[in-house]
């Protein structure tokens, strides 16, 4: 079995990614996505969980999950993928942190829809981010990444009009953009961004930075 080129270290930032087996969809209802969203947060724990209980839970985002295996700063669900964006706390484990989550969401998806067999398309992806430039990219590139959905070759040729992928970003819950864009909601809790440079202090400065990237595309 092939080996990850890359180590994890202690301080660092990382992109980490993966997509469905055969690019199959991973996601197939509102329900799928929220039940990898509530695994962002209780997979991210020290403290051991039985996967499913979440059914059972009233409130998820109350639960006392210990020490934290990752700093998580953005995510991006698409209907066959996912986008994350981490950095590895004192005593954290990337690792242990994607197993749990793979195999928690792998669990849910295959008693759903009786079926077997792997739903990721191997191990997990990782990129080091060691370049201050492109860890403030990150944000942008992650969340802009659900525009693919309102047009997949909006990076080409942009768009006619920008309010219009701006709306589109608005409307869309399954990624933390909600959350920088000032939305309250549970899923902030995701989220730890004071383990991140402080690139976007409100919401304007986010919304500047990506309408930059948007007429880039043009």
């Amino acid at each position: 079995m092939a080996q990850r080129k890359v180590s994890f270290a202690h301080g660092e930032y990382y992109h980490i990614y993966n997509r469905g087996n055969s690019k199959q969809k991973i996601f197939r209802d509102k329900s799928d996505y929220n039940r990898f969203i509530d695994l962002l947060f209780v997979a991210n724990a020290s403290n051991r969980f039985n996967h499913f209980n979440i059914r059972r839970m009233n409130d998820i985002f109350s639960w006392d999950r210990g020490k934290l295996l990752v700093a998580i700063g953005a995510y991006t669900l698409m209907p066959n993928h996912f986008h994350l964006l981490v950095r590895v706390p004192e005593h954290g484990d990337v690792s242990k942190f994607m197993q749990k989550l793979s195999t928690g969401y792998s669990m849910y998806f295959n008693e759903k829809y009786s079926r077997t067999g792997s739903l990721f398309e191997g191990k997990f992806k990782a990129q080091h981010v060691a370049d201050d430039r492109y860890l403030k990219y990150l944000f942008s590139y992650i969340h802009l990444n659900a525009l693919k959905l309102l047009d997949p070759t909006w990076r080409e040729h942009g768009f006619a009009k920008k309010t219009k992928a701006v709306a589109f970003l608005d409307s869309y819950p399954y990624s933390s953009y909600g959350d920088y864009a000032g939305e309250k909601r549970q899923h902030q809790k995701i989220l730890d961004p004071d383990q991140f440079p402080t690139y976007f202090p409100d919401q304007q400065s986010l919304m500047k930075e990506l309408m930059i990237w948007i007429t880039y595309a043009e």
